[in-house]
Formats: structure tokens, C-alpha cells, sequence
């Protein structure tokens, strides 16, 4: 678990992360967290059922590196948004960082919080030399977090801004 000044951020295992995409309640009861309103998008969803759930179940990978963290909002015990590395580094000891905030949640900073957080445990992993990112160009909000928390902008596509930390 990471713990920031307003959040615990902590990374799912594999039975939570299968109680995460039930999206039931039994999640939170296991975490001993109040209600929380999450919608899991079919983005969200696909990743969870192709990558995520099984990368986590597979032994030989780091599963800090594969699973779901989710943010836990201190003073609400509430879950607030979720953030994952796109599994282990690569051949150049990059990891890519995707998060996202419940919309109940938006605006007041947690996310910038909750990548700092991250980010700080990540510089601690051994051999690690970048994080890196995408965000869409019309997401303001999703770059600001990236910018906040020193990114730099390496390049776009048509619809995606690419970023980068070096650690």
C-alpha cells in the first residue's frame, strides 16, 4: 500500500480484481470501504478480462507491475479512481502508467495526488528509467495530471499526446 496525504493507494489482488469487475459491492466490503459509485467502462472492462486479471494470475510477472491500484479517498474511506502500469518495463526499463477518476471525484486533485504517490514508489523499483504515457488531446484534465507531476510531452498522434518521465 502507498499512502499520500488525502489517499491509500492499494494495488488489487487477484480474487479483488475479480470482485472489482463484478462491481457488486463485495469489493468494498472486503476492503472495508463506504459505497463508492465506479462505472467500469468497456475500455476498462476489456483490459481487465485480456490483460490484467490474467497477467496477475501468471506467477512469473511482478503483479505491482500488472494489477489495478486502486485510490482510496482517507477521509471518505470511499474509493475515488483507479490507476495500473501497462505491465512490467520493457526492453528500455519504461512502464506505462494509465489511470482514471470516478467522476464524483474529478477536479479537486486526487489523481495528480495519486500518480505522485505512484510515481515516487516507482522510482524506488530497481533498474527503472522512465515512466511513460498517452493521453487524448481533448482530456485537459488527464494531461494536467501528467504536467503537474513533471511529464514532458514527447510527441502526438492524431488524436493522443505522448509523455514521459524520466526517472
Amino acid at each position: 500500500m502507498i499512502q499520500t496525504p488525502r489517499l491509500f493507494l492499494i494495488p488489487l489482488t487477484y480474487s479483488q480484481l475479480l470482485m472489482y469487475l463484478k462491481n457488486d459491492g463485495s469489493l468494498e466490503q472486503e476492503l472495508n470501504l463506504n459505497a463508492s459509485v465506479r462505472e467500469i467502462s468497456p475500455e476498462l472492462k476489456e483490459a481487465l478480462e485480456e490483460t490484467i486479471i490474467p497477467h496477475v494470475a501468471d506467477q512469473s510477472k511482478n503483479y505491482l507491475f500488472s494489477t489495478l491500484w486502486t485510490v482510496i479517498l482517507k477521509e471518505k474511506n470511499q474509493m475515488s479512481g483507479d490507476l495500473c502500469f501497462y505491465g512490467e518495463p520493457n526492453e528500455n526499463d519504461e512502464i506505462e502508467i494509465g489511470y482514471g477518476t470516478y467522476e464524483a471525484f474529478r477536479g479537486r486533485g486526487y489523481m495528480t495526488e495519486a500518480v505522485r504517490g505512484i510515481l515516487e514508489w516507482a522510482h524506488r523499483q530497481p533498474g527503472l528509467k522512465a515512466v511513460v504515457a498517452s493521453t487524448e488531446k481533448l482530456n485537459a484534465a488527464s494531461f494536467a495530471v501528467l504536467e503537474k507531476n513533471h511529464f514532458f510531452k514527447t510527441g502526438e498522434s492524431d488524436t493522443l499526446f505522448h509523455w514521459r518521465l524520466d526517472m
